[in-house]
């Protein structure tokens, strides 16, 4: 039995603790007293109901501190997992997060192996082993999706470490063993490659959202079916039935900032695609403006801030570029999010009462459609159509 401390509890943190605790003595490490309580208590600090049923069902031996000394001295691996925010002045992530755990782990152990699961720059890993002087760091990329991070880790696409080596053959182990079926492919790469194959995945992926957002923006302006559009497109099998339904544009965690990374690593390297892309993602918000502002509406209704079912994310969500924007033309907005226990999100009011929220709505933007709408259809407005993530 391993020690393994995870640093950060967000969605990648947390399930990395509780997919490790089914095996191992984990410490779970955060400045937030609060969510170190919540975790003890065996309550999930974040909304993801495998991490939920693990809390409830399983024996974890998962603890959390605030304490550093002890989450650090005596691990055989730290995994840091603390959040990079994309940069717009600097056009690159903001790593300080990563650097100041680093700097505070290695005069307390100088044996553990240190592996960031956060998302970082291209070249990142081998500059901080520079800074630092020291062999003890890992890059390995996570595909987690929000509200499914624990999921995702049980059940993974790939596992990818950013080193050739034995040792990156026992981390690549180590979470294989961890999952359900494991038999999920393992790939050992330089750490530079790791770090790529993170961004163009992402990249990808939210390149696949604008391109059916752009069929649908198609399809509304000359008034076809996107339903049928998207349902005879995807049967092709190299295209694919998945990740096709439209939205108001893609958002959260890491979509925008990663997208927005790689275009900044591309530099001095010709493109077109990959700045396509983003702007893609910014014409998609306005034209659902225009198309809201068609209906002439004094009062529109957000449901939800979140960017899918399942979750308690808002960070970089789409909705809150259109919120931003009809703000502008004068429209009042009024927020239905439960997960909010305030009267007011930045300036904008929420109404905790339902029932209010759909009276009182000229409009309801849903960026999902839930079976709560169904009575105010008419007042909807919505592109998805499979309602599903």
């Amino acid at each position: 039995m391993l020690s393994i401390t995870v640093v950060g509890t967000g969605y990648v943190g947390l399930s990395n603790a509780v997919l490790f605790a089914r095996q191992h003595e984990v410490t779970s490490l955060d400045i937030e007293k609060s969510r170190v309580a919540l975790i003890n208590q065996k309550i999930s600090p974040i909304a993801d109901t495998y991490i939920e049923q693990a809390f409830a069902a399983e024996k974890l031996s998962l603890k959390a501190t605030t304490d550093k000394v002890e989450a650090y001295e005596k691990a055989d691996y730290i995994i840091i997992a603390t959040p990079t925010n994309y940069d717009s002045e600097t056009n690159y992530f903001d790593t300080s997060s990563i650097e100041s755990v680093i700097a505070e782990i290695l005069p307390l152990n100088s044996t553990a192996t240190i592996i960031i699961k956060s998302t970082i720059p291209v070249g990142y890993t081998e500059q901080i082993k520079a800074k630092f002087e020291t062999e003890q760091v890992v890059f390995a990329p996570e595909f987690l999706r929000e509200g499914k991070a624990l999921y995702d880790n049980l059940y993974p696409s790939r596992i990818i470490v950013g080193e050739k080596s034995e040792r990156a053959k026992k981390i690549a182990q180590l979470y294989l063993n961890a999952t359900i079926e494991r038999n999920a492919p393992t790939l050992c790469m330089d750490a530079t490659e790791a770090e790529a194959v993170k961004l163009f995945s992402n990249t990808y992926l939210a390149m696949r959202v604008a391109y059916f957002n752009e069929l649908d923006t198609y399809c509304a302006k000359h008034d076809l079916s996107s339903l049928d559009i998207v349902r005879g497109v995807s049967l092709d099998p190299r295209i694919g039935q998945h990740y096709n339904n439209p939205s108001f544009g893609y958002g959260g965690y890491c979509l925008p900032k990663d997208t927005k990374q790689l275009l900044a690593n591309y530099k001095d390297v010709p493109q077109n695609l990959i700045q396509a892309i983003i702007h893609s993602n910014r014409t998609r918000k306005q034209f659902i403006v225009k198309e809201i502002l068609k209906k002439r509406p004094n009062i529109v209704g957000i449901y939800r801030l979140t960017m899918k079912a399942g979750s308690d994310n808002f960070r970089d969500s789409a909705i809150q570029d259109i919120i931003r924007e009809l703000e502008e033309y004068n429209i009042q907005i009024q927020i239905y999010e439960p997960t909010l226990q305030q009267e007011k999100f930045e300036n904008y009011a929420v109404q905790n009462d339902f029932k209010e929220f759909l009276s009182g709505s000229d409009v309801i933007l849903a960026n999902r459609i839930s079976d709560d709408l169904k009575r105010v259809s008419s007042k909807v407005y919505t592109r998805d159509l499979f309602g599903e993530n």
